[in-house]
């Protein structure tokens, strides 16, 4: 864990051992940061790193989504091995990442419990029982209709007085009078790490700030 400007920065490490989630699972939380709203994050030692407080509100609200599993089909048995065909069919509501689409698999997604080699591809086996356990799981995004999760978008959060970066912002803009937003924010990028399109929204949300 690192503090840089008065805040935690978790990198990837930090953030299983926070959570409780494993590796796989955050690094496809991230790859689908474009649709789910992940955080972005402050390179630090060239390494990635992300604010604490604002990544913890985001997981919550991600995890914590509201769902529908009135679809899933609980009868049978539960030690019953599923091919993918009977999987597609097992919920009446089969959303993105589901037990249908096992190329992109979703977070928490289960391993086979039996392979079987064809001709021209491998078919995978999993549980009745994996399967509910799965679909139980908040993290794995089933019952959901997919985007990024409800209220306040975490990167408007992190443009909010709390954020320090709009004190470093500000002083920035006293200290470069007349200067261009872009201008502004390419400075506090070479000296503060993070993108110029982060900190130019930052400058420009200091700048309403300032002529509130």
């Amino acid at each position: 864990m690192k503090t840089a400007d008065g805040r935690q920065w978790a990198n990837r490490e930090d953030l299983i051992e926070h959570s409780g989630y494993g590796g796989t699972t955050l690094k496809r939380l991230w790859r689908d940061r474009r649709t789910n709203g992940h955080p972005e994050p402050r390179d630090i030692d060239c390494v990635m790193h992300w604010d604490l407080e604002i990544w913890a509100q985001w997981f919550a609200q991600h995890r914590d989504r509201p769902r529908n599993l009135s679809g899933v089909d609980r009868s049978g048995d539960p030690d019953e091995q599923l091919p993918p065909a009977k999987r597609a069919a097992y919920s009446a509501s089969t959303p993105a990442g589901s037990p249908s689409t096992p190329r992109t698999p979703p977070p928490e997604w289960p391993d086979p419990v039996h392979v079987e080699e064809l001709p021209t591809r491998t078919r995978e086996y999993r549980t009745r029982a994996q399967l509910w356990t799965w679909v139980d799981n908040p993290v794995s995004g089933f019952g959901t209709s997919g985007g990024r999760p409800p209220g306040p978008d975490p990167k408007a959060r992190a443009a909010k007085t709390a954020d320090p970066r709009l004190r470093l912002a500000a002083e920035a803009l006293a200290a470069m009078p007349g200067r261009k937003a872009g201008e502004v924010a390419a400075a506090l990028a070479e000296t503060h790490g993070q993108s110029v399109d982060t900190w130019k929204r930052i400058v420009t949300q200091a700048r309403k700030e300032a002529q509130q």
